[in-house]
């Protein structure tokens, strides 16, 4: 049909160039951040690229929703400022029927929606914690910079001289703070601090030649002291850590499954079955919320029904926080949805006038 395909191309070259500005937006001021880690020495540059490119995934889940109804709008708002809606309607299509024929394009936005919700998102972010594990592997002795204070986790090391190879480094200074009330700071002054390399070691290894041992109490009036001309010092990857909340949104769908019992898995779940539907829901205010006087423009409903969208997924994330604290049920995500439905379904119902035409008379 010429009015599909014309809908049809309308609605997606719109949505992809908000969906792809939204991303700019967003992601843009995620890679400073990132940036930001990196100049510190906490992060190697050589991955930020592919940490954005993780992270992407989780990003348009939120993204794509907005940026197809924003399309939405904006499509059906010009067809009523340029007054086609009105020669649609004189030719007997309203603007529900309008509506009908990009149901086919919502459903190809809906698979997509759970297919990123489900698979694709929780996929990223385990590449994404697998690759932030595998930076902290790389101890500060890895991300040293000479006469700087580096930072990795519970050490802080400086170093006022580094070899090309980055394996001696002089006049070094090693922090390590202590994990546990009972357990003492340890701070070690070397001289030289030589690398070690030791096959299928995860651990980084250093000689420390010629220094001091120190061991503080934090609170406590004592300390010890020990000299040395050779210490062997070995920087552990503190990998394990208590389980929480946002391992849920890196498993995979039938791991969450299994474990549906309990409520951080119960909010995960409904998020991942429920969340997509938004994208129906987006055509369905998109529909009723972009009628505006062609004298108007097609930006004049556009914020209020952005943040009437917005509510919708405010609603939805305030609902996944209650079902973690086990304050409601997976049965909220279906209700919030339901309601936003029936009451974008009984304004779809009601009669509406066509738009208002410029008529002129001669006389």
């Amino acid at each position: 049909m010429i009015i599909r395909r014309y809908l049809v191309k309308q609605v997606v070259s719109t949505s992809i160039v908000v969906i792809a500005l939204l991303t700019l937006i967003m992601m843009g001021g995620r890679l400073i951040k990132y940036f930001g880690v990196a100049a510190q020495g906490r992060l190697d540059t050589g991955v930020l690229f592919s940490i954005i490119g993780y992270r992407l995934p989780e990003f348009l889940t939120l993204i794509m929703p907005l940026g197809f109804f924003i399309g939405l709008m904006l499509v059906f708002g010009r067809l009523y400022t340029d007054s086609e809606m009105a020669v649609f309607n004189a030719s007997g299509i309203s603007r529900n029927r309008l509506a009908r024929l990009l149901i086919p394009l919502t459903t190809v936005f809906l698979i997509v929606q759970i297919a990123l919700m489900a698979w694709i998102s929780p996929w990223g972010i385990r590449k994404f914690e697998a690759l932030t594990s595998a930076q902290a592997v790389r101890t500060g002795f890895d991300l040293v910079r000479p006469k700087e204070f580096v930072s990795s986790g519970p050490y802080t090391i400086y170093a006022s001289d580094l070899s090309e190879d980055r394996k001696n480094l002089k006049n070094v200074v090693f922090y390590q703070r202590a994990q546990s009330e009972n357990k003492p700071d340890i701070v070690i002054l070397a001289k030289e601090a030589k690398r070690v390399e030791i096959p299928n070691d995860p651990a980084n290894v250093v000689d420390l030649i010629e220094g001091r041992r120190y061991e503080l109490y934090p609170g406590q009036p004592k300390y010890s002291q020990a000299e040395f001309k050779s210490y062997r010092l070995r920087i552990e990857n503190n990998s394990a850590e208590a389980a929480s909340g946002d391992e849920a949104e890196a498993m995979p769908l039938l791991n969450l499954w299994d474990k549906r019992n309990d409520p951080v898995i119960q909010s995960e779940l409904g998020w991942r079955v429920f969340g997509p539907f938004i994208i129906v829901i987006a055509l369905m205010l998109a529909t009723i919320l972009s009628e505006v006087n062609p004298r108007q423009g097609r930006y004049y409903r556009l914020l209020p029904g952005i943040l009437i969208f917005a509510s919708l997924i405010v609603a939805l994330m305030a609902v996944k926080t209650r079902i973690t604290r086990d304050e409601l049920g997976i049965w909220a995500y279906p209700t919030v949805l339901a309601v936003y439905a029936l009451v974008t379904y009984w304004f779809l119902r009601t009669p509406k006038r066509s738009p208002k035409t410029i008529s002129t008379s001669s006389k």
